[in-house]
């Protein structure tokens, strides 16, 4: 219990161990966590935090140590139990059905009904007043499948805090959103907060995490390693509990003046289906170019028209001075373009398949011989990209669901690497990585483009834009309203790099929110 009250915690795990076969992915791990606080959960990929969720989310029993829920012991183990017990979580990876509309997710297994029928309009203007509560227009008609990441992950917290519940866990809830989205979210938690709600938040986005948590958790390696309130903790500090060495996370990263080459992208006057709406953009050869904007400015549209996954309605591309038609990925590939997609997990990879067949996925005609797969190449440009990319794996047969976020991303940028495109395209390139990973990312970006590439970073973690790219451009409703050079939204040689990289970050949302303002209503929505 806390100490001040004798009101009982809200969650309390005392020793809780859980082992898989031989590997112990839990060491006797206490947390608690109190009525009406956000607790940040922290830890490195493979620290062990999807496991103790999983355990208060019932999803997993503990080989070892007690679970209580307000003052009541978990007896038994299930997502039911848990719900029972009032434990809701929204999912990182998402628990939506694409083919079911919005207000359906929301509601699934939990359907309103009018006598022995289901209410279907009673359900979407439930659901429209639920997300109108969170501040956030989404159409809750639309069929998921249909949306944008962004809604996708509303719908999924709307979906978590549909019915009342004593404990929400939030797993990366913000790795889509961007700028007012964040901010409704937050004013969101805090009115939770105010209604006694015990909020379980888990970021790797340091900034995040001393906006909104109370206290917060370190686990690293299985064990619990430090619980504190967040004003004993400074970025420093934070960080080298998490992966057990000084180190200041994007900060880190070595910046060196770009070497900048030919234009090797050239766009002109782009349209796609609504988004984007007459793109004009250059990237040279051996820069990094980030491209910022709040939910729904059309980042993830433009990477996808460039790489042929949706068509475009008008305009030009030219790669390497020469126009080219795009009309399918195999095109985008054949003129030297690959796209490592925002959602891995979804469109990344194969998770059940090896390191090896992943890799060899974008690759199987140059690998192939008479019909079929060379092995022995295959596992030649496995070893070769397990290499070059430092990928922490047992080796080219391992599946990739094994593998930690950072090393799965590491898997995915591989296999496009291995087309030898001149062009990359990186849509939220460290969502979901914990902050050590994330560092080697940024580096691993810096250094491709170092080798003469040219790379496009869409994010919406500005710390990562500014700490990859050369320049950055500004999206609004599918156009680029602005462009700023990472040189001049450094603050000058007084401040520190935590500080400067926090500046920056703090004018270019700025500029965001002003480029939304002033762009043309009459843009595609």
């Amino acid at each position: 219990m806390s100490p001040s009250s004798s009101i009982p915690d809200a969650v309390r795990m005392r020793g809780v161990s859980k082992h898989f076969g031989g590997v112990r992915a839990l060491d006797g791990v206490d947390l608690d966590v109190r009525p009406g606080e956000v607790h940040a959960l922290l830890g490195e990929n493979g620290a062990g935090k999807s496991t103790i969720l999983k355990i208060l989310r019932g999803v997993q029993p503990p080989s070892a140590g007690t679970v209580e829920i307000g003052g009541v012991a978990m007896t038994s183990f299930s997502a039911e139990a848990a719900r029972r017990l009032g434990v809701s979580m929204a999912f990182q990876e998402m628990s939506l059905v694409p083919t079911l509309t919005v207000a359906q997710n929301v509601f699934l297994n939990r359907e309103i009904r009018s006598g022995a029928f289901l209410d279907d309009r009673a359900a979407v203007e439930e659901a429209r007043r639920l997300f109108a509560r969170m501040g956030v227009a989404v159409d809750p008609l639309a069929k998921v499948s249909d949306i944008p990441a962004g809604h996708r992950q509303l719908t999924e917290i709307v979906k978590a805090t549909s019915a009342p519940c004593k404990v929400l866990v939030l797993d990366e809830p913000t790795t889509a959103l961007s700028g007012n989205e964040v901010e409704r979210l937050f004013d969101y938690v805090r009115q939770l907060k105010s209604e006694g709600v015990a909020v379980v938040y888990v970021s790797h986005r340091m900034d995040e995490i001393f906006r909104i948590a109370d206290r917060a958790t370190v686990l690293r390696d299985g064990r619990h390693i430090v619980t504190a309130p967040l004003a004993e903790f400074t970025l420093d500090s934070m960080i080298a509990h998490i992966i057990g060495r000084r180190s200041r996370g994007f900060s880190d990263v070595v910046r060196e003046t770009a070497e900048v080459g030919e234009a090797l992208l050239e766009v002109r006057g782009l349209v796609g289906e609504g988004k984007p709406a007459g793109v004009d953009l250059t990237l040279h050869r051996g820069e990094v170019v980030g491209i910022a904007g709040l939910l729904g400015s059309g980042r993830s549209s433009l990477a996808r028209v460039l790489a042929g996954v949706a068509p475009s309605k008008a305009g030009e591309i030219r790669v390497g001075g020469r126009a080219v038609a795009i009309g399918k990925p195999s095109d985008a590939i054949a003129a030297g373009i690959a796209l490592v997609p925002e959602d891995r997990a979804r469109q990344g990879f194969v998770a059940f398949h090896t390191v090896e067949s992943n890799i060899a996925l974008p690759n199987l005609a140059s690998l192939s011989r008479g019909g079929l797969v060379d092995g022995v190449k295959a596992a030649r440009l496995a070893d070769a990209s397990i290499e070059r990319l430092r990928i922490k794996t047992d080796g080219r047969r391992a599946p990739v669901r094994s593998l930690s976020g950072g090393n799965a991303q590491k898997v995915v940028i591989a296999k496009w690497l291995a087309t030898e495109p001149d062009i990359l395209i990186l849509d939220e390139p460290t969502a979901g990585i914990d902050i050590g990973s994330k560092s080697e990312i940024v580096t691993l970006i810096r250094n491709l483009a170092r080798s003469g590439k040219a790379i496009l970073v869409l994010s919406s973690e500005l710390q990562e834009l500014l700490a990859a790219c050369d320049r950055i451009l500004v999206m609004s409703e599918g156009r680029i309203v602005s462009e700023v050079s990472r040189h001049d939204l450094d603050p000058g040689t007084e401040a520190g790099e935590v500080d400067a990289l926090l500046h920056a970050e703090q004018t270019l949302n700025t500029l965001m929110q002003q480029t939304r303002s002033q762009a043309p209503r009459e843009m595609a929505r």
